[in-house]
């Protein structure tokens, strides 16, 4: 009996032994987990384990070979400087490649703009060709239109072809914030080099629609803030020309006691604002970039603020849009205040000198314009000659 027994207490300890070594059943997953898994911890001076979990990440975006075309040059501390800008700041994020090739702004470099379009665009090498001005929409037309695979940007003008896009600004709804500060800043004669004259100066760098659209703003600007105001216009005819306009300049203020003084003509409007340094009677405003930042320390001291046409601004905007698929080849896009195409400096001069009356007001007619209470008319396509009978009629 006791064999019997010991043989049955045996069979009962293997049995219980080969029950506690078989693995359970996992739970299953449910269906809706998520199949990603986190990252295996270890303890420190642990193995890290041989096939450690990857976070998955965001592709690449491409990268795209730019070149940019400078009817001109570089240097001008407004127009081509701004583009310039928005470029490298593209280079540095890693988004573009690109070069520069500066032109030339005379006449004689004009053959040059032609071949220099042809060049680039034969080579193909680029995903993208800008340029810009209302200089060079004849060239591009020949140039796109032979080689319809290549795309260009054209800025502050326009093109004719579904490989072009054309970017332009409401530079009227700009020239009408800067009039509006110009014409109040005038009143202030407790202000040094500010006369009892309520005359305020714009050098243009050409008679044309783009530069007419500033002026016709800032003209209308200036009423809606000072019903008694002059305007002294004068044109360059060149924006390249620093020592033509800073004549020009000196008449203004000698001769029609202007004591503000708009430059927008590219390189030459920096001779404006020699012209108001070198009298000590006037002011300076600047256009295009803020050229407080651009300008010697001297120039920049008497800069009072700066018109924004913030190029750089929307080329960073039109590859914005190409990164989100939207492609505007074939189109006309104009940007204004509310997409950071156009603003006036509000900070440095601007908020040392105006008063707070006139930064109020600024603000104010900033908003009227955006919510549309404020509709500043355009000198581009009109055939009226409303821009032109203002300009004469607010002459000195």
């Amino acid at each position: 009996m006791k064999k019997i027994l010991m043989t049955l207490l045996s069979l009962i300890m293997v049995v219980a032994m080969v029950a506690s070594c078989t693995p359970s059943t996992p739970p299953e997953q449910p269906t809706d987990a998520p199949t990603t898994q986190a990252p295996v911890e270890t303890e420190p001076g642990g193995e890290e384990p041989t096939e450690p979990v990857v976070e998955p990440t965001e592709p690449a975006g491409k990268v795209y070979n730019v070149v940019n075309l400078v009817n001109g040059t570089l240097g001008d501390r407004s127009f081509f400087d701004s583009a310039e800008a928005g470029l490298a700041e593209l280079a540095a994020a890693g988004r573009i490649t690109y070069r520069t090739i500066e032109m030339g702004g005379d006449d004689e470099d004009q053959p040059k703009w032609l071949s220099t379009l042809y060049e680039v665009s034969e080579s193909g090498d680029y995903d993208l060709i800008i340029c810009g001005t209302y200089q060079m929409p004849d060239y591009l037309n020949e140039v796109a239109a032979e080689y319809p695979d290549q795309k260009y940007l054209i800025y502050d003008s326009a093109g004719d072809g579904d490989n072009i896009v054309n970017i332009n600004y409401k530079q009227n709804d700009m020239g009408y914030l800067v009039g509006v500060f110009a014409a109040a800043m005038t009143l202030e004669t407790d202000l040094d080099n500010i006369n009892d004259e309520s005359v305020v100066g714009f050098v243009g760098g050409v008679d044309s629609p783009v530069i007419n659209d500033f002026l016709y703003g800032f003209l209308l600007g200036a009423q809606y803030s000072n019903a008694d105001i002059k305007v002294d216009t004068r044109y360059v005819n060149s924006y390249v020309d620093p020592a033509r306009a800073k004549e020009l300049a000196l008449s203004m203020i000698n001769d029609n006691n202007c004591d503000i003084i708009w430059g927008v003509s590219g390189n030459s409007g920096n001779g404006a604002a020699e012209a108001a340094l070198e009298t000590g009677k006037a002011w300076f405003i600047g256009v295009d970039s803020d050229q407080e930042l651009t300008l010697s320390k001297e120039l920049a001291a008497i800069t009072l603020t700066s018109g924004l046409k913030n190029i750089g601004n929307s080329i960073v905007w039109f590859f914005d849009e190409l990164d989100a698929g939207r492609e505007h080849y074939g189109e006309d896009i104009l940007l204004g205040i509310p997409e950071g195409g156009v603003g006036i400096v509000t900070d440095k001069n601007f908020d040392k000198y105006a008063t707070d009356e006139i930064k109020a007001l600024v603000e104010e007619v900033m908003e009227g314009i955006v919510n549309g209470t404020i509709e500043v008319p355009t000198a581009i396509g009109d055939t009226s000659g409303a821009a032109e009978r203002l300009r004469d009629s607010l002459q000195p």
